[in-house]
């Protein structure tokens, strides 16, 4: 996505450092984009400006600095026989991300029943454990090229509270990096939980192409300002 001319300013104060770009007027809802791996918050600046004006969105930065304006919510290495993660990183960044929410949700003002977290790539598989986790946290999430780490089974919600989440699964079917049988996997276990879910999949790779954008900003305002 291409990025805002100018960024709104990086606020280190709370559990994770962000942007936001507050909605004008009183805030329909909160959006939190979640980027990935070995990039920054400014990687979906272009995504948050497409989201209408009564959203208030952060652009959420990694916890873990991997190099100049490179960061990570956990290791990762790509092996032949799939990805391969730091397990005990990324339970650390699915707790801290939770704490981010709340401390957000009171800063802004905004209800949890008004928030969306989603992210790309790395961003997604944050956002998916944060919510199946605890749903009650946040309205919905989107998992933009993707999965659903197996190490939070554990921690998931009860099938009760689950079933107040509403999910997007978005993927491109030449993705190279995270091939498109992880959406099917993200697939079959959320309806497996019984979380109410979109599942669209594209002529793309890993990328967030302009109808990508466009269909997830579709999504996210149907939840939070048609409901």
């Amino acid at each position: 996505m291409n990025v805002l001319p100018q960024l709104p300013p990086l606020v280190e104060d709370l559990s994770l450092a962000y942007r936001l770009r507050p909605a004008s007027g009183e805030p329909a809802g909160l959006v939190l984009l979640l980027h990935g791996v070995g990039s920054n918050e400014a990687s979906l600046a272009g995504l948050a400006a497409l989201l209408p004006a009564s959203l208030s969105v952060a652009l959420v930065r990694s916890p873990i600095p991997m190099g100049p304006a490179s960061f990570s919510a956990f290791a990762v290495n790509f092996t032949a026989s799939g990805p391969v993660i730091d397990a005990d990183a990324a339970e650390a960044s699915r707790v801290r991300l939770l704490a981010f929410i709340e401390e957000l949700q009171v800063r802004t003002g905004i209800e949890a029943g008004k928030t969306v977290v989603a992210g790309f790539s790395q961003g997604g598989i944050m956002s998916a454990g944060a919510a199946l986790t605890r749903p009650q946290a946040v309205r919905g999430f989107a998992i933009l090229s993707g999965r659903i780490l197996p190490e939070i089974t554990p921690a998931l919600a009860s099938p009760e509270a689950l079933a107040q989440l509403d999910a997007l699964i978005v993927h491109g079917s030449f993705d190279d990096r995270l091939p498109v049988s992880w959406a099917d996997r993200s697939h079959a276990w959320l309806k497996e939980l019984g979380v109410r879910f979109e599942d669209r999949r594209y002529p793309a790779g890993h990328e967030v192409t302009p109808q990508i954008a466009r269909d997830f900003v579709e999504w996210t305002t149907g939840l939070l300002i048609s409901t």
